[in-house]
């Protein structure tokens, strides 16, 4: 399996692009708080999807996935502290949201794919 065909993987490089541009607009004093976080959560994630890909096993596999998807939550909170700062508009924010709901469903498909395959 090439993992630079999975959806969930071109998905997750989507929003890691989009927050990336959204991002550089954000304060200068940010850039070692919280815009450094949200690249490094956005960049975990099509990251650990590959790793998880690269495995030897099912078990190690669904491992990777899981921290991947830890890491979209982690990242929609910061979008909402984001949010109350004022460093994102309702706008940024709701493209951000729907792109992380977006990987959430397909993360969450593709674990349950490994997890059948486990059984």
């Amino acid at each position: 399996m090439v993992y630079t065909n999975l959806d969930v993987w071109v998905e997750a490089r989507k929003l890691t692009n989009v927050l990336y541009t959204i991002t550089k607009q954000f304060p200068k004093e940010e850039i070692y708080g919280l815009t450094n976080q949200m690249r490094r959560c956005a960049v975990s994630v099509p990251s650990n999807i590959a790793e998880g890909c690269g495995r030897q096993t099912t078990k190690e596999t669904i491992h990777f996935l899981h921290i991947a998807r830890g890491s979209l939550f982690e990242l929609e909170t910061q979008c909402y502290l984001a949010l109350d700062q004022k460093y994102l508009n309702e706008k940024e924010f709701e493209e951000l949201v729907g792109l992380i709901q977006s990987c959430k469903r397909l993360l969450n498909g593709f674990i349950n794919y490994y997890k059948k395959m486990q059984a």
